[in-house]
């Protein structure tokens, strides 16, 4: 390898990096703030219809900004978006840490959701456009290590920041411990990111306006009944599903249109032509809403039910993150060889892990319970870890480069939409149990089990999904070999007979 070579190496790598922390930084704004919602309580005396919008705004805007900012970042530059993104996350961190009303910090944490959600799809879109064969599924194992690991090790590090500044202050650290790190990672972006060959300077009817306002509201639309279901009673509130369905309708049947004329679509609906494209979006929509729920319960179970502190909440899960982050590299490095059959073993092991927690829960009651759920949490972390890298190069390896960016907005919307799902079906039943219990101390571990088990249930659906393509994989590749040996064999050399 030449110095050339070796610099632009090291350059590419670099630049991973930087991606990895930012990306880092946005996911761990969903979990981190989940054991900071009694510190804020305290601090701001919100109500708890205002807490539900400080965890869930976040998810509500980073969802609905993924795909338009994938399209967006293709088109004009994945650097360029990627800044943007970062730079507006940055300030709006500073300006939750310096929230003095309820209000303040919601509008803020829908600035930071907006940020977080102009980034996400830069970076799959960037390892792309950087990395080629094996390279690419390191790099994408790198980064489902730190999707996995952020999620899971949020409520750990918030802990962490609570126990050190205090319960009535402690909360706005969680929040400006993003500046330095923003600043940082700003610097070193404009340094090493490339530019995106494919990028030009389009006229904004070129970028599909109308396309991302029908996308925007489908998904507000699905997101909304789920992160205010307990704010909403009554089934009226999904009637917004129906809404939903009618505006993807519609949707569809625009970005169709656009593809005959020549407005670029926000969407390329052929993508969902590929098989392994389509059937990986559903698989990881799933994933998400059976794994990112026990982070939701776990805690409330943990802190409310059985009096751990913050951090002590946040030790008992970090198993979840350990495995997590030991097994995706694994993964990264081995999906090509091994294909969706890895990911099926990894969400097998999610599965038993989950449903571990369900079994631990009913059988070690008291306190000890959260020290008891390292096990099989550590064994669901190590599943995970071999989903969600190992998913997504799979997902992502026939997409061209220059779609990359759209391509992985979709499928993080889908991930969204998944952990929306996710905790609020498993909020939901968490919540009915203990109402019906009366919260007396014998309904927490009750209403937790109940809750992992549609956790677990989701789990099994993303298995059948990955099973369904191993199957048909399989399938096909025996349907080629027997064509393969029906052809007429070329004859060989005979062999010339003494005289």
């Amino acid at each position: 390898m030449s110095d050339v070579s070796r610099r632009e190496n090291t350059r590419r790598w670099k630049a991973l990096a930087v991606c990895l922390v930012a990306g880092f930084m946005a996911l761990l704004d969903v979990s981190i703030v989940n054991v900071a919602l009694p510190s804020i309580k305290e601090g701001l005396h919100t109500s708890e219809s205002e807490l539900q919008w400080v965890l869930s705004g976040y998810a509500l805007s980073f969802g609905l900004c993924l795909v338009p900012a994938g399209r967006l970042g293709d088109a004009r530059g994945r650097r360029r978006v990627f800044m943007a993104g970062l730079a507006l996350f940055t300030l709006a961190s500073v300006g939750c840490g310096a929230a003095r009303t309820s209000m303040w910090l919601i509008v803020a944490r829908l600035v930071q959701g907006l940020g977080g959600g102009l980034i996400s799809p830069q970076i799959s879109a960037l390892i792309q456009q950087m990395f080629r064969g094996q390279e690419r599924g390191r790099a994408f194992g790198m980064f489902g290590t730190v999707v996995g690991v952020s999620t899971a090790v949020g409520p750990l590090l918030g802990g962490l920041l609570i126990h050190w500044a205090g319960a009535s202050e402690g909360w706005r650290w969680v929040f400006y411990v993003n500046l330095p790190l923003g600043i940082v990672c700003l610097v070193l972006a404009r340094r090493l990111l490339p530019d995106t060959p494919s990028a030009g300077t389009r006229r904004t009817q070129s970028l599909d306006p109308l396309g991302v306002a029908l996308l925007g509201a489908a998904v507000v639309a699905v997101l909304l009944p789920f992160v205010q279901s307990q704010q909403w009673r009554g089934d009226a509130k999904w009637l917004l599903l129906v809404v939903a369905a009618a505006l993807t309708a519609v949707f569809v049947a625009w970005e169709s249109h656009c593809s005959r004329r020549t407005t670029v679509p926000l969407v390329d609906l052929t993508l969902f032509r590929i098989r392994s494209y389509w059937l990986g979006c559903l698989l990881i929509l799933f994933h998400f809403a059976g794994f990112t729920s026990i982070f939701f319960v776990t805690t409330l179970y943990l802190q409310s039910g059985l009096d751990y502190t913050a951090l002590e909440a946040g030790a008992a899960i970090t198993p979840f993150a350990l495995g997590s982050g030991a097994s995706a590299g694994l993964g990264g490095r081995h999906v090509l060889r091994f294909g969706r059959p890895l990911v099926a073993w990894g969400l097998a092991l999610t599965a038993v892990g989950l449903a571990g927690a369900v079994v631990t829960a009913h059988a070690v009651p008291g306190r000890e319970t959260g020290w008891y759920l390292t096990v099989p949490l550590l064994v669901a972390g190590v599943g995970s870890g071999l989903v969600i890298s190992p998913n997504q190069t799979l997902t992502l390896s026939q997409v061209p480069v220059a779609r990359g960016g759209s391509a992985g907005g979709v499928l993080q919307t889908g991930q969204r939409i998944g952990a929306a799902v996710g905790i609020a079906g498993v909020g939901s039943i968490f919540f009915s149990r203990l109402d019906a219990g009366g919260g007396r101390p014998g309904s927490w571990p009750d209403a937790y089990q109940h809750g992992l088990v549609l956790s677990v249930g989701f789990v099994l659906v993303a298995l059948a999904a990955a099973l369904a393509d191993v199957w048909t994989e399989r399938r096909e590749k025996h349907r080629e070999n027997g064509r393969a040996g029906d052809r007429p064999k070329r004859p060989g050399v005979l062999r010339r007979l003494p005289r």
